[in-house]
């Protein structure tokens, strides 16, 4: 484990060095505070530290106050090292930020078990960050194919169509449907069905870029959101996002599978300010669109006066659906 030393005299500052070397540590020595901070500032710095009460530029407890002010970065256990040793100037150490205290001489094995102390209360936090980590993954993606949920992809969308209509951008959003899904489950089982949507999910993922999105919209529908995505591509993106469905058969352990996706296309600069609600519906209609041409294609959402209303047929399958 990473370890920083901040002493400002030179044969302490490298016997501390020898010992905590010798303690199986990865020791980093500097001279002052001001050098100490630019250490345990760096996003891969030391979560030890052992720091001499005087030194130049800062002086240990400047160093434990600038450290607790900087919330985001990972947890440092500091400890004060001193030749003082009253009770007040242990208080304003340790309220300082300080993790623990050593008077100056201190024996060797109590150094190494109060850094013992640290590591583990360090490992403890490291826990309690990965398991608020993963309650947050858990909250906001899909279990089974590790996409954001309806819940958060339906928010990151909302925020989009609101940065678009600041920015005066456009936002493409997509509905797909894999065509014919419930034949994969009824004829071949549950257990291929998820290995189908577990490998369409991994192909979208990878035919957007890094900061669009992509979600489970429900069962075997996912919601991908272009961001500032220009209207003239586009629809040749939609195609592109298709064509890794259709392309390329799915493996799974009942052999490969030729699926397709059916495809709805809005773009919010066609439609202007509307409810979340009343895009989604259309992308809906464009979807059943698309569905009712044959599946495997791609249909665009238009407002009235652009291009025809939808088939009846059309607006029949989407009214049962809702």
């Amino acid at each position: 484990m990473r370890i920083l030393i901040a002493d400002d005299e030179a044969l302490s500052r490298r016997l501390l060095e020898k010992t905590l070397e010798h303690a199986g540590y990865e020791v980093t020595a500097v001279e002052n505070g001001k050098r100490a901070l630019e250490q345990l500032f760096k996003p891969d710095g030391p979560r030890l530290a052992l720091l001499d009460w005087v030194m130049p530029e800062l002086d240990g407890p400047g160093v434990c106050r600038a450290v607790r002010t900087r919330s985001e970065q990972p947890y440092v256990y500091m400890v004060l090292l001193t030749s003082k040793g009253s009770k007040e100037e242990t208080v304003l150490g340790l309220e300082s930020g300080a993790d623990d205290y050593l008077t100056k001489p201190f024996d060797s094995e109590e150094l190494r078990a109060r850094l013992r102390v640290g590591e583990r209360i360090l490992l403890l936090e490291d826990r309690l960050v990965q398991a608020r980590e993963n309650m947050r993954f858990r909250a906001t993606h899909d279990s089974l194919t590790s996409l954001l949920n309806r819940s958060a992809v339906m928010d990151l969308l909302g925020r989009e169509l609101q940065r678009s209509q600041r920015e005066h951008k456009s936002t493409a959003i997509l509905l797909g449907d894999v065509d014919h899904f419930k034949r994969v489950n009824d004829t071949l089982g549950h257990v291929v069905g998820d290995e189908v949507l577990i490998e369409i999910a991994n192909r979208l993922l990878s035919a957007v870029r890094s900061y669009d999105y992509v979600g489970r919209y429900g069962g075997e529908e996912f919601l991908i959101v272009l961001n500032s995505c220009d209207p003239n591509y586009a629809p040749s993106r939609a195609e592109e996002i298709r064509k890794s469905i259709s392309n390329h058969q799915i493996n799974t352990v009942k052999g490969p599978l030729s699926l397709t996706m059916s495809l709805g296309l809005l773009l919010s600069a066609d439609w202007g300010p509307r409810p979340i609600e009343d895009l989604l519906h259309e992308a809906d209609i464009a979807l059943y669109e698309a569905k009712a041409a044959g599946r495997d294609c791609l249909r665009i959402a238009k407002p009235l006066g652009k291009i025809e209303a939808p088939p009846v047929a059309v607006q029949q399958a989407v009214r049962r659906r809702h």
